[in-house]
């Protein structure tokens, strides 16, 4: 019989509504496997299984029935589901530590953020909150006072941040799928170093805050699973929805959207827009069935930090490509216009959006890592005048950018530049060199964050075994979007999943 974590998310949806399962075998099931595992992956900084028991009770019981019996509700795509909540965002009655020990002894919350919300309006039963590194600026996940978020193919190496918690859980199965928040590619990053698919959407696509929660719009919400059928099934119970199937957003700032059921349906069949679909995305409607697809090893970051492109990262976009043009889309290799005005400004940007961390006091600031001391006080030293233009620097990017992507259906380059990152890697006390090398481990990220295109990483290539990577490291490619371009980038990598199975199903 194929063990619970084995199943993918969509069978475990189909089973608890069949009533085969039940929200609380599935809940003590993951449980175990959490409570098992979580000491050496370090996949979450919180586990709640009171709450989650209750949960999943709750959810079993129907008026005028007993304990466990009753359907499923008609709304609550996920009825049943157990998931995480990562460790930035407030879920009411349980503490959020931030990923920092400078918030370890926190009260729990008072009231849940609205992601929480709508995931739990979906059915979720959450196990506890998925690690992440302090306030979610590090592109890895190494927490002073907390262990470090592993990727489960190689535990001396990095799981990626900010969502790495998240990726780490799922591709240990831990979880089936789970939600993350990606700023510069903190949804991308870890999937791709946990060998599972991570999707960024469209700026403006899910609810996650105003330009005033994050300066210049760069955060959005994100799924991360291990097959993109999963990662779209989340995908679509993140994006809320009123009775009547039209999209229930409360901000002004909207990507367009698709009917329920439009992007798990992209992924599952693996057949590209038909034509007319999706005009209002920009979308060209591939009724043939063929994609014209940009290839590229360029950065915004090239030229600033010295940008090298591994063999093994190679290896990864050469393996997609082959795989993608064997499907019988065309390539074309593809260079990004320079962009030298592109660094500066994001770095302007990245420590300004750190300057508003709402702590004032010299005790708590002095008890943050140097890395998020560095950002928020250089951040505050900057003057408005040079963050008006550094915004309007990266505006005239984000139009540059969109305009050369959108001369292809999608563009693909390497997930990352390197393969993950050994565990204390990052340089740990200067701020500088750290930021430098996060950049050199992922340029090809951030620049989407300001262009508010979607990308979706993919796993393509695994690395030569070693003692400790016994199955190989897991290394992939980044497809982009057109802005709203959801639909074709399922279709894509849903392709590639297909052509280029994992070697095994679980590292552990």
């Amino acid at each position: 019989m194929t063990a619970l974590h084995e199943r993918t998310a969509v069978e475990l949806r189909d089973l608890l509504a069949a009533g085969e399962l039940t929200p609380t075998e599935v809940t003590e099931y993951f449980l175990d496997r959490v409570e098992r595992l979580n000491p050496e992956i370090g996949a979450f900084a919180t586990i709640t299984p009171d709450l989650a028991r209750e949960r999943a009770a709750s959810l079993g019981r129907r008026p005028g029935k007993g304990p466990g019996e009753g359907e499923p509700p008609a709304s609550g795509s996920l009825w049943g589901l157990p998931t995480g909540d990562k460790d930035l965002w407030n879920r009411a009655g349980v503490p959020t530590g931030f990923g920092s020990r400078a918030f370890a002894d926190m009260p729990p919350a008072q009231e849940s953020d609205e992601i929480v919300q709508v995931l739990d309006a979906a059915g979720i039963v959450s196990l506890g909150k998925t690690a992440a590194p302090e306030l979610g600026f590090p592109a890895y996940t190494e927490p002073l006072g907390a262990p470090p978020a592993r990727t489960p193919w190689d535990l001396t190496r990095g799981a990626g941040g900010s969502s790495g918690g998240a990726a780490a859980a799922v591709a240990a199965g831990m979880l089936p799928f789970a939600p993350g928040s990606d700023g510069g590619g903190s949804v991308r990053i870890p999937a791709a170093a946990c060998g599972v698919v991570g999707l960024k959407p469209t700026r403006g696509l899910l609810p996650v805050g105003s330009g005033i929660d994050s300066l210049g719009g760069l955060v959005v919400n994100g799924p991360i699973a291990r097959t993109v059928a999963d990662a779209a099934l989340l995908l679509e119970a993140m994006l809320p929805r009123r009775a009547g199937g039209d999209v229930a957003h409360p901000y002004s700032l909207r990507a367009p959207s698709y009917a329920a059921g439009a992007y798990l349906a992209a992924a599952q069949r693996a057949t590209l827009p038909a034509p007319g679909t999706g005009t209002r995305a920009g979308e060209r409607g591939l009724g043939d069935g063929v994609a014209r697809i940009g290839v590229t090893t360029s950065s915004a970051w090239d030229g600033f930090y010295a940008i090298t492109v591994s063999p093994e990262a190679r290896a990864a976009l050469d393996a997609g490509v082959r795989a993608l043009a064997g499907l019988g889309h065309e390539i074309d290799e593809t260079v990004l216009a320079e962009s030298p005005e592109y660094a500066p400004a994001f770095r302007t940007l990245w420590m300004g959006g750190a300057s508003a961390v709402p702590i004032d006091d010299a005790e708590t600031l002095g008890r943050l890592e140097p890395l998020t001391q560095w950002l928020i006080r250089s951040g505050r030293e900057v003057p408005a005048r040079q963050l008006a233009e550094a915004m309007r620097t990266l505006t005239g990017y984000e139009r540059s950018l969109v305009a050369q992507v959108s001369a292809y259906d999608a563009v693909v380059t390497p997930a990352l530049a390197l393969t993950p990152r050994p565990i204390g890697w990052y340089d740990a006390e200067n701020p500088e060199r750290n930021f430098e090398q996060q950049c050199q481990y992922t340029p090809f990220t951030s620049m989407l964050n300001v262009a508010g295109l979607p990308a979706i990483t993919v796993p393509t290539h695994w690395t030569e075994p070693t003692a400790d990577a016994p199955a190989g490291l897991p290394m992939g490619v980044q497809i982009i979007g057109r802005p709203g371009g959801e639909l074709t980038l399922l279709a894509l990598a849903a392709q590639l999943e297909a052509a280029l199975p994992r070697p095994h199903a679980f590292p552990l």
